[in-house]
């Protein structure tokens, strides 16, 4: 293309702003104004897209997120018209960084995996390693550190390839806060000292500033708050005079925290609010959200109680609020890329919110309540939207191929670890007011162990771990048990085993100790070879809310709930868990049951194959009602793979004049609706005249409150509790045909 003089110096003042970025982005961004006026002037599209783009690149690095928000979607309109494929890469990747700044993590993965095909297919090494740096401090957000480092590493290599110091330096900065916050201290400050003195010979001033904040970090791990102090303080002057706004903000937010670490209550009040005003006018979601749970935490150890609550409603809410973004966010892109930490400390938080109402007002009931209204709201809000994921992934694993795959899996592993993390705080939830029961049925204790144990033969292979069961319970005997609950309790202690030995072996060993007519005592042992507990943290282990135990939770990660939500289904059965450990030899948790006995089965019983009859579903005729209208569309695209006719309705008013007009095979309800609940509506089909009197209604709820103990639920032939298992919906449909 030719280029005349003018169109070449704008290209050269675009050129210089580039230049000059990393030491005077102020004066980049007006030389890219001069450039874009004069595009605008002459009518140059390409000249005119370019400097939108570099624009909001700049606007994005200093914080301005609505401004670089605004050009970037200009740059990338005008460059999809003129079919540049370079030039929407470029848009989407400045683009993308507004997204996860503001806490959009999905449609920062998005575009920035959507920016990096096109720079790895025209061979732009440069722009790999910035993207794959980025991509990596977004998996680093939603939990998934092996894919974060990954991505951390390719960028290195890329940067390699080019010999770019800067690129190089930016992904040690970000491996150094990974290893920092594993505890692995020594190898943390090699990275970080590797990156300055990198930034040193490429005088990346504004870079510096990062890199000089990152050794901050991993001082303030250490405890040498003096020398993190001063290094948070360089970052600061360099954040200052570049105008780098967001770093301002973290800058703030860290300093705070070393205040608050050093008991200095009143600056580290004073520094968090100057953070909070900062982040507040950026909308940096994530600062904003750590800022206002440092005032709640510094409230509180000034015993200012009336204000610590106010804040930590503030946090609450906002964290909600991005929560709720996300929700809404990922059901209609299709993806669940969301912040996973929010939720880990849900029940911790909840309890603290619980001390403060009675300190304040002592009111224990109205806490009481406040507790289990959250219960039913977090399973409702929490588990409608992860019904839809859920769907989701089903109908996507055949269909998407390719890079898409590698989505799909992020997909697949932050879906799976809310799942896990909601369940947990759900069961301990329940198990915590008091709402669950033991379910009593028969139960062949044998049969029920192999089960148990084979789930669990892959996952200690791929361990190297030998897994084994021991159980002198014969095969015939049959007692009354809580079927669900034990299985859950022997699932949380060999998964724990498992988890926590890394050579030798697990054993689930199962003895009758005591024998009546009409009793049996039966002693259950699960045992490990593992790194075992020591003795201070002996004590501690069973509580609720704890997370000081660093062998148990801050290695492995998740939620902390496991053993508090066995000692609790144990405690149901009027027994207790207890546990012998020797460091670096294994631990042993152990417990007994007293449980009545059922008749004996005859062995040739027990070893009979039981033929499964395979319903047709094909042609019935489902209603579904349902006021979340994805999940009914994905409950549809479902059913049909099946062949099953559907309708959908999106309240219980018109379902109950369909009944007047059409006869099903099946209705499916949701509980949770405006207006009329599925309660109401199954009881006035049931009872009225109508054509579907007879009809099995299958609840749809995602409210774990909901069961015959505390409501009206006689009129349902079944429960499926989302996110339901599609097997399991399949399972439930013929069984009620």
């Amino acid at each position: 293309m030719k280029v005349n003089k003018r169109e070449k110096e704008i290209l050269l003042l675009l050129d210089e702003a580039h230049q000059i970025r990393i030491s005077n982005l102020p004066k980049s961004i007006a030389l890219t104004i001069s450039a874009l006026d004069s595009s605008s002037q002459i009518g140059s599209k390409p000249l005119l897209a370019k400097s939108y783009s570099q624009l909001g690149l700049y606007y994005m690095v200093i914080g301005e997120m609505d401004k670089a928000a605004v050009y970037s979607k200009m740059a990338l309109i005008i460059f999809t018209k003129l079919r540049d494929e370079k030039g929407i890469a470029d848009a989407k990747y400045s683009l993308a960084g507004v997204y996860y700044k503001t806490n959009l993590y999905h449609l920062g993965l998005i575009s920035f995996i959507d920016a990096l095909k096109i720079y790895q297919k025209v061979g732009d090494y440069y722009n790999q390693s910035r993207t794959e740096k980025s991509l990596g401090t977004i998996y680093g957000y939603i939990g998934d550190q092996s894919k974060a480092l990954k991505s951390y590493n390719s960028a290195i290599k890329n940067a390699r390839k080019i010999n770019d110091f800067n690129l190089e330096s930016n992904a040690y900065n970000n491996i150094s806060g990974i290893l920092a916050k594993k505890g692995k201290l020594k190898f943390a400050m090699a990275f970080i000292n590797r990156s300055i003195e990198q930034k040193k010979i490429t005088n990346d001033i504004r870079g510096m500033a990062y890199a000089l904040y990152g050794k901050g970090k991993v001082c303030f791990y250490l405890k040498e708050y003096e020398k993190a102090e001063e290094l948070y303080f360089k970052a600061l002057k360099i954040h200052n005079e570049t105008g780098e706004n967001t770093g301002r903000a973290m800058t703030y937010t860290k300093l705070g925290e070393l205040y608050y670490a050093k008991n200095d209550l009143d600056l580290a009040l004073e520094t968090a609010f100057t953070g909070l005003e900062i982040a507040t006018s950026l909308k940096l979601a994530m600062s904003t959200i750590k800022l206002k749970k440092l005032v709640y935490l510094i409230y509180k150890a000034k015993n200012e109680h009336e204000l610590a609550l106010d804040y930590f409603e503030r946090y609450q809410q906002e964290k909600e609020t991005v929560i709720n973004s996300q929700t809404l966010k990922v059901i209609e892109n299709y993806e669940l890329i969301s912040k996973m930490e929010v939720l880990k400390n849900e029940t911790k938080l909840h309890k603290e919110k619980q001390l403060l109402l009675e300190k304040k007002n002592q009111d224990e009931a109205k806490a009481i309540k406040m507790r289990q209204d959250f219960l039913s709201i977090m399973s409702h809000e929490i588990r409608t939207p992860l019904n839809a994921i859920t769907s989701i992934v089903e109908l996507l694993n055949d269909e998407i191929s390719g890079e898409g795959k590698e989505l799909l899996d992020s997909l697949k592993f932050a879906s799976s670890n809310l799942i896990k993390i909601v369940n947990d705080v759900l069961d301990f939830t329940k198990l915590d007011s008091n709402k669950s029961k033991l379910e009593i049925a028969p139960v062949q204790l044998a049969k029920l162990a192999k089960s148990i144990v084979s789930v669990y033969d892959i996952q200690a292979e791929e361990k190297g771990l030998s897994l084994k069961l021991s159980c002198s319970i014969p095969n015939q005997n049959s007692y009354d048990l809580d079927e669900t609950k034990l299985t859950q309790v022997l699932n949380n202690l060999i998964s724990n085993a498992i988890k926590f030995t890394d050579k030798g072996s697990v054993e689930l060993k199962i003895n009758e100790i005591k024998s009546t007519p009409r009793k049996d005592t039966i002693l259950f042992e699960v045992n490990d070879s593992g790194e075992g507990i020591s003795k201070e943290n002996l004590d501690e282990i069973f509580e609720s809310f704890s997370q000081v135990k660093p062998i148990l939770i801050r290695k492995q990660g998740g939620t902390g709930l496991g053993l508090a939500i066995v000692k609790k289904i144990i405690e149901l059965h009027n027994s207790k868990i207890k546990v012998k450990s020797i460091v670096g030899k294994g631990t042993t948790f152990y417990f007994k049951l007293k449980v009545p006995k059922k008749q004996l089965i005859e062995s040739h019983l027990i070893e009979e194959k039981v033929v499964v009859k395979n319903i047709n579903l094909k042609g019935k005729k489902v209603l579904i009602v349902e006021d979340t209208v994805i999940n009914a569309v994905l409950l549809q695209k479902l059913l049909a793979k099946w062949e099953i006719e559907s309708e959908h309705v999106e309240n219980g008013k018109i379902a109950l004049e369909k009944v007047k007009e059409n006869f099903y095979d099946i209705i499916l309800m949701d509980i949770h609706m405006p207006d009329m609940n599925g309660l109401e509506v199954t009881k006035i089909i049931k009872t009225t005249e109508n054509l579907n009197t007879k009809t099995p209604v299958i609840a749809l709820t995602a409210d774990t409150m909901v069961t015959s103990k505390n409501y009206e639920t006689n009129h349902f032939s079944g429960f499926l509790w989302k996110p339901f298992e599609i097997d399991k919906l399949r399972e439930t449909l013929e069984r009620v045909s």
